[in-house]
């Protein structure tokens, strides 16, 4: 009998093959844009922090394809492809926390780096921020391997058979995902050394705490079990908190 693993390995259907790649291939164009955004407002390639920046970055595509494809391949898939049945509001609000938010704060912390504004950060300051955004990703990227529904839009999943997710860091908040991205994206000016880049990273979490809230009530209104779920979870963000 044939030991050969490759023989029982049940192979990935082409069309999914080609949504993973062509997701992977968006994750690291915004890598790129985000490199180009950063260095260009900087005016100068020789910035440790911004590379530190890139890093994190890449290292996180990396990482995250290596929990997540063997275990989660149609969440990646989901991931790359435009759906119809997207909330009206989300339309607005996912650009503007995936896009618009994070590389407001890439040009104004880059800015600050390049005339040098006044209040400067510490490097050792700048060293617990990117301590922290690792950290923030690496729940987001929790949040994601414990959800295989957790999409980049607000949308109910019904070809997919969305159900509930109660697992993994969903335990202990409803909404893991945006703790996570909230963490990531205040450190984020922090690693930087831009007190001035602080601005955009708050008003870009003020927009993630406003879609969590839209997010929830269209889940408690829309999503099988979910109610019931909110009623033993009481927290969407911050245990004890909200």
């Amino acid at each position: 009998m044939s030991t050969d693993a490759s023989a029982t390995k049940p192979e990935t259907p082409p069309e999914m093959t080609r949504l993973i790649a062509r997701r992977l291939i968006q994750v690291l164009a915004g890598v790129l844009v985000q490199a180009v955004v950063l260095f260009g407002a900087a005016g100068r390639l020789d910035w440790a922090m911004g590379w530190a920046y890139v890093g994190v970055n890449l290292g996180i595509v990396a990482f995250n394809m290596v929990v997540l494809l063997p275990t989660s391949p149609e969440l990646i898939a989901e991931r790359g492809q435009v759906k119809e049945n997207v909330a009206g509001w989300d339309r607005l609000l996912a650009p503007t926390v995936s896009l618009v938010g994070p590389l407001t704060t890439l040009v104004v912390s880059a800015l600050d780096e390049r005339f040098g504004w006044p209040v400067r950060m510490p490097l050792a300051v700048e060293m617990v921020g990117l301590v922290v955004a690792v950290a923030g990703y690496l729940m987001f990227t929790w949040s994601m391997a414990s959800n295989k529904f957790f999409a980049g839009v607000v949308r109910i999943q019904a070809e997919r058979g969305h159900t509930v997710e109660t697992g993994g860091p969903y335990r202990y908040v409803r909404h893991p995902g945006y703790a996570g991205m909230i963490i990531f994206t205040l450190a984020t000016p922090v690693l930087l050394g831009s007190v001035w880049g602080l601005i955009p990273a708050g008003l870009t979490v003020a927009v993630v705490v406003l879609r969590t809230t839209l997010e929830d009530r269209t889940l408690q209104a829309e999503l099988g079990g979910y109610e019931e779920y909110a009623g033993q979870v009481r927290y969407r963000l911050v245990p004890g908190v909200w």
